[in-house]
C-alpha cells in the first residue's frame, strides 16, 4: 500500500512536463459564481461534543429549516456543511453507509438546496482520523471507498450546486505524502461522481503557504481552497484550543496592530512568552495592506496555475475580541478576497465565531458582522 501511494506522487513528478502538467481549469464559471459568499455550519454533523452525540435528536434540532432560511435571508449564497465521516464508518465496510445516518444528512442537504443555495459537503473529521491518514495506507484506501460511495449517492442530485471537499484542514507535515493521498481521494470521488466539482487544499491546516506549494492535480473540474486566520494571535485570542498561550489574551487585543496598543495588552499577561508574541504582533503592523499582501500571493499562484481558488474558512473568535476590531478584520479579509475574485465562506453561522448568535435555539443575525461582510 505504501508503494501505491508513493507511486502516485512519483508518476506526477517524473512524467515529461507536458504530460505531468494539470489540465487547464474546466470548472464552469456559473459554478464558481455559486461560491461567492457563504457560511459554515458548525457542530451539526461534525465537532459534536454534546452528551447526545451524533443522534437523530441532535440532527433534527441543532440547526433546522428556520436556520437555513435565515442564512439565505442574511444574503449568503452557499453553505459549507461540515460532516464527520467517523460515525458512518462503524459498519465494518466503508462503502456501506448507514441508511439512517444518510437520511439525516440528505435532509440537511435538501434544506440548503431548497433555499436556492449551493452546498459544499466538507468531510470534517477529528484529528485522530486525520493522523491515521498520515501513516496508514490501508486507512487511506478505506476512506477512498467511503468517499466513492458518498459521492455516488449525491451524484444524482444537483451537480451544479453540490460540491465535494476532500478533507477539512489536513494535518500532514509531509507535503509530498498529502499530495499522493489527496490525488487518491479525489480520484475516488471522481469515480463516484463524474460531473460534480471537487474542492482540494494544501497539506497542513489548509494554510495559504501550503496551497501555493501545491501542484494542481490532473482533474480539470477542481477548485482550490485555503483557510485564512492570520494572525492567529488576534483571530484566536482567548481560545482554549490550539496554541496554549492564546488563552492568556483576554484583554481585547486590537486590530489593526500597533506597538503601542499591543504593549498595553501585553502588560496584562503574566506569561513572558505570551507577552513576547503580543509585542511581536504589534510590531508586525497587521492591517488591510498586510492581509492583502498575503492574499495576493495566493492570487498570483492561481493565475500562474490557471486554476480557481476560494477561501472557505476565515473568522474571529467572538468572546474576547472587540466587536469593531473583529468587524474591521473581517472586512479587510473579505475585501482582499473579493479584489482578487475569490469566493469566500465565513466561519461560522451561529457558533463561537458566528455571523449570528443563538439563544434557546433561536438565532439572531449580528448586523455588525453582516455589514463587515458586505451583506444586509
Amino acid at each position: 500500500m505504501k508503494l501505491r501511494i508513493l507511486a502516485i506522487v512519483l508518476v506526477s513528478w517524473l512524467l515529461p512536463a507536458g504530460l505531468a502538467a494539470a489540465q487547464a481549469s474546466a470548472v464552469p464559471p456559473v459554478r464558481i459564481a455559486r461560491l461567492r459568499h457563504g457560511i459554515n455550519t458548525s457542530h451539526w454533523f461534525a465537532q459534536v461534543y454534546e452528551a447526545s452525540g451524533y443522534t437523530k435528536e441532535h440532527f433534527q434540532s441543532f440547526d433546522t429549516a428556520d436556520d437555513i432560511a435565515l442564512i439565505k435571508a442574511m444574503g449568503f449564497d452557499h453553505v459549507r456543511l461540515s460532516v464527520n465521516p467517523e460515525p458512518m464508518l462503524k459498519t465494518g465496510r466503508a462503502d456501506e453507509i448507514p441508511a439512517d445516518y444518510l437520511g439525516y444528512l440528505d435532509s440537511a442537504v435538501k434544506m440548503i438546496l431548497d433555499q436556492g443555495m449551493a452546498v459544499v459537503i466538507d468531510l470534517h473529521p477529528e484529528s485522530n482520523f486525520k493522523q491515521r491518514l498520515t501513516k496508514e495506507d490501508g486507512f487511506v484506501e478505506q476512506f477512498a471507498d467511503f468517499w466513492r460511495a458518498l459521492a455516488k449517492h449525491y451524484s444524482s442530485w444537483d451537480t451544479e450546486r453540490v460540491f465535494f471537499e476532500v478533507l477539512n484542514e489536513p494535518e500532514f507535515s509531509d507535503r509530498y505524502r498529502w499530495y499522493g493521498v489527496e490525488i487518491r481521494l479525489a480520484a475516488a470521488i471522481r469515480e463516484g461522481a463524474p460531473q460534480n466539482t471537487i474542492i482540494v487544499a494544501g497539506a497542513n491546516w489548509s494554510n495559504d503557504d501550503d496551497l501555493i506549494f501545491f501542484e494542481p492535480i490532473r482533474d480539470p473540474n477542481v477548485i482550490y481552497n485555503f483557510h485564512f486566520y492570520e494572525p492567529h494571535i488576534f483571530t484566536h485570542q482567548g481560545a482554549t484550543w490550539g496554541s496554549y498561550y492564546w488563552h492568556w489574551i483576554t484583554a481585547g487585543l486590537p486590530y489593526p496592530s500597533t506597538p503601542e496598543s499591543a504593549a498595553k495588552v501585553a502588560a496584562t499577561v503574566p506569561d513572558a512568552l505570551a507577552r513576547l508574541y503580543i509585542v511581536r504582533y504589534g510590531n508586525d503592523h497587521w492591517d488591510a495592506a498586510r492581509i492583502e499582501s498575503e492574499v495576493n500571493q495566493v492570487a498570483e499562484w492561481a493565475r500562474r496555475k490557471n486554476v480557481p481558488v476560494v477561501c472557505n474558512e476565515f473568522g474571529v473568535f467572538r468572546r474576547f475580541s472587540d466587536p469593531k476590531d473583529r468587524a474591521a478584520w473581517l472586512r479587510d479579509v473579505r475585501t482582499a478576497l473579493e479584489k482578487h475574485g475569490m469566493g469566500w465562506t465565513m466561519w461560522d453561522y451561529a457558533g463561537s465565531f458566528g455571523a449570528a448568535t443563538k439563544e434557546n435555539g433561536k438565532a439572531t443575525p449580528d448586523d455588525v458582522t453582516l455589514k463587515a461582510l458586505g451583506l444586509k
